[in-house]
């Protein structure tokens, strides 16, 4: 299976020269640490934060700075604060050309749940529901089963929704796969399996593509 840090690193594959990109918390965290240098990117942050950067040095780290999880941040050249209220406006208005989201579990008809499991306490949805619906382009990083061996790409979610048909493409641990007319669509598989071996591992339908290839991790 692969890491949390090579999901990060494929998921830096989707960003674009020019994007403005939110980042979950969890694995989508780590994709700030994988942009190259030379391409002009701005990372959001729900908390009110335009020019995230990548997660500082033990030496460098300013307990002021901090992303939506709560976690110790750096900042970019040109970087600006406002308030929650403003963050919200952006994604609301369709400014966020990416965002990068976790997940329990995905659905072949694209709906997400990522927010909560029944019984449990939790402090509430948090800002997915807004970029699920206000951004350009969902992309969703996730072990593609649970702790119990069950698939998370399933036919149908069982856990309450975050966003209904929303994803576009989805990095596991066994490979990137992109959401079909009701179905998974599987482009690249984890280096050590086969495209065969990650349709046996998911839930849902899932067809092959016909130029499926391997992922390239280091």
């Amino acid at each position: 299976m692969l890491s949390r840090e090579q999901i990060a690193q494929r998921i830096a594959l989707e960003v674009k020269d020019g994007y403005c990109v939110n980042l979950g918390i969890g694995i989508p965290t780590l994709v700030a640490n994988y942009i190259p240098k030379n391409m002009y990117v701005m990372l959001q942050s729900e908390n009110g934060l335009l020019g995230m950067g990548p997660f500082p040095k033990e030496s460098d780290i300013d307990a002021d700075l901090i992303n939506a999880g709560k976690q110790t941040i750096t900042t970019t050249p040109g970087a600006s604060f406002f308030s929650s209220a403003d963050s919200f406006a952006m994604i609301r208005g369709g400014h966020i050309d990416l965002t990068v989201l976790g997940a329990m579990q995905v659905d072949q008809e694209g709906n997400i749940a990522n927010w909560m499991i029944p019984g449990k306490m939790v402090k509430g949805m948090g800002g997915a529901m807004d970029l699920v619906a206000g951004a350009k382009r969902v992309v969703v990083a996730m072990q593609h089963m649970d702790k119990s061996g069950v698939s998370k790409l399933m036919k149908k979610c069982d856990l309450p929704f975050t966003g209904l048909k929303c994803v576009h493409r989805i990095v596991s641990d066994l490979g990137v796969i992109d959401i079909g007319d009701n179905e998974f669509i599987l482009r690249e598989f984890a280096p050590g399996h086969t495209a065969e071996e990650v349709k046996k591992a998911t839930g849902g339908n899932m067809r092959i593509a016909d130029d499926v290839k391997e992922m390239k991790v280091n």
